[in-house]
């Protein structure tokens, strides 16, 4: 009887005591974002076009948005969903303006199932950026 009370106890014991340490909880990329200073539109201004573009630049596609790499000319395509931890993961350097990016889309006929697409994966791209308070420049497509 005596062993089961001190079994109880060990056992109660070590449950507070994983209970009374706080979990390291991640940051929101919401709130991480926020490290980045507000946009600057002196900064960029006249500069909208790809090849003077050193922020964020994003493609609406219909598989999710593309992240323009502009030194490799490489697209990186993640899900809508990804679109917050992965612009809150990049390094301050990516955001010599502040917070502000591009946003564009192909020329598509809208009445097609990727016109569709594009269509609903812009409001979400819409949505995304002006949750983090992240400043949308939109380009036309060329």
């Amino acid at each position: 009887m005596r062993s089961l009370r001190l079994s109880g106890l060990a056992l109660l014991a070590v449950t507070l005591v994983s209970c009374s340490h706080p979990r390291s909880q991640t940051i929101p990329p919401e709130v991480r974002i926020q490290q980045i200073p507000p946009a600057d539109p002196q900064k960029f201004a006249g500069m909208l076009e790809k090849e003077n573009w050193r922020n964020p630049y994003l493609i609406v596609k219909p598989g999710g948005v593309a992240l323009l790499d502009l030194a490799n000319h490489e697209e990186h395509l993640i899900k809508t969903d990804e679109l917050a931890e992965v612009l809150a993961s990049l390094p301050p350097s990516a955001w010599p303006y502040g917070r502000v990016v591009v946003v564009t889309s192909p020329g598509i006929v809208a009445s097609t199932p990727d016109g569709m697409l594009i269509r609903k994966n812009r409001g979400i791209v819409a949505g995304t950026l002006e949750n983090m308070h992240i400043l949308i420049n939109w380009v036309p497509s060329a």
